[in-house]
C-alpha cells in the first residue's frame, strides 16, 4: 500500500511545479508578443533599405564595394543565434543538430569552417567540442538591440573585407508561428542584392553625393539590418517556444496532479477499510 504521506509531499511538489510553470508560461506570452511587435515594425524598414540597395545595385559593380565582391568560398562563417536560458523545447536543440550536420557534411567542402556564437547555449555546447569560433555574445536575455546587432555587423564585415571570410550564413530559427520555428541558413555576406529588371524599377532616386558614397553608407547598415532581423526572428521563436514548452509543462502537471490524488484517495480507502478489518477481526475475537 503506497504512503500517504509520501504520495502527498509528491503532489504538493508537483502542485508548486505547475504554479511556476504556468507564471513562465504567462511571461513568455507577454515577452513573446512584444518580439512579435518588434518584427512587425522592423519589417517597412528593412524592406526600403532593401530597395534603396537594389537601386544602387543597378548602377554599380561588385568591384564598387568589399561586401559585394564574390570570391571562391573557402572559408567559410556561420552566426549560430542561440538562446542563453534553457527550459524552450527543442530550440536550441533542433538548431545545434543541424549545425553540426553542416559541419560534418561541409567540412570536406571547405577550408575552414568557423561559428561566431549568440547565446550561452550555443557557446555552453561547442565549449569542449574541436570547433573554431572566432567571436560570441552573450547575457542577452531576449534585451536585444539595433546596437548589438551593429556590433556583430562591423565584426563581421571587417572580416569578410579583410579577406578572412569569404561566405557568410546566418543559421537561426525562424518564426512562423508560436508553435513553428524553422531552422535556415541565410547567407549575409557576400551582399546579394534582387535581381530585378531595371524596366521594371519604378522609384527613381536621386543621390548626394553619388551611388558610390551611398553605398559605402548603406551596404553595413543594411548587413546590421539584416543580423537585427535574425535577432528579433530568434528572439520571438525562443519566446513561443517557450511558451508552448511550459503550457504543456503546465497540462502534464495537472494531469499528474489528478492521477497522484486518485492514488491518494485509492490508499486512504484501502487505509480506512484495512483499520475498519482490524477492529471488526478484534471484535470477533473477544466474542
Amino acid at each position: 500500500m503506497a504512503n500517504l504521506k509520501d504520495i502527498k509531499t509528491r503532489i504538493s511538489s508537483v502542485t508548486s511545479t505547475q504554479q511556476i510553470t504556468s507564471a513562465m508560461k504567462m511571461v513568455s506570452a507577454a515577452r513573446f508578443r512584444k518580439a512579435e511587435e518588434a518584427i512587425t515594425n522592423n519589417r517597412p524598414y528593412s524592406d526600403k533599405m532593401l530597395d534603396v540597395l537594389t537601386s544602387l545595385a543597378l548602377r554599380t559593380k561588385e568591384e564598387a564595394h568589399p561586401l559585394l565582391e564574390r570570391r571562391e568560398p573557402k572559408k567559410v562563417g556561420l552566426v549560430l543565434f542561440t538562446s542563453d536560458r534553457g527550459l524552450c523545447g527543442s530550440f536550441n536543440g533542433s538548431i545545434l543538430r543541424s549545425v553540426d550536420r553542416f559541419l560534418n557534411e561541409k567540412a570536406a567542402s571547405y577550408e575552414s569552417i568557423s561559428l561566431y556564437i549568440v547565446g550561452k547555449k550555443g557557446l555552453e555546447y561547442y565549449k569542449k567540442r574541436p570547433v573554431e569560433k572566432f567571436g560570441q555574445m552573450t547575457e542577452l536575455f531576449g534585451n536585444v538591440t539595433y546596437g548589438q546587432a551593429h556590433e556583430i555587423g562591423e565584426d563581421i564585415s571587417t572580416r569578410y573585407a579583410e579577406g578572412e571570410l569569404d561566405l557568410v550564413y546566418m543559421v537561426y530559427n525562424e518564426f512562423r508561428s508560436a508553435l513553428t520555428q524553422v531552422v535556415v541558413y541565410d547567407r549575409l555576406l557576400p551582399v546579394e542584392p534582387p535581381k530585378v529588371d531595371p524596366d521594371t524599377v519604378t522609384t527613381e532616386y536621386i543621390y548626394e553625393p553619388d551611388e558610390e558614397h551611398m553605398l559605402n553608407w548603406v551596404l553595413p547598415r543594411y548587413v546590421d539590418v539584416r543580423i537585427y532581423r535574425a535577432f528579433l526572428e530568434s528572439t520571438a521563436s525562443e519566446h513561443g517556444a517557450r511558451m508552448t514548452a511550459m503550457e504543456s509543462a503546465t497540462t502534464n502537471a495537472s494531469e499528474m496532479i489528478d492521477r497522484l490524488t486518485l492514488q491518494y484517495n485509492r490508499a486512504r480507502q484501502e487505509s480506512i477499510t484495512s483499520e475498519l478489518m482490524d477492529i471488526v477481526n478484534g471484535v470477533e475475537s473477544m466474542k
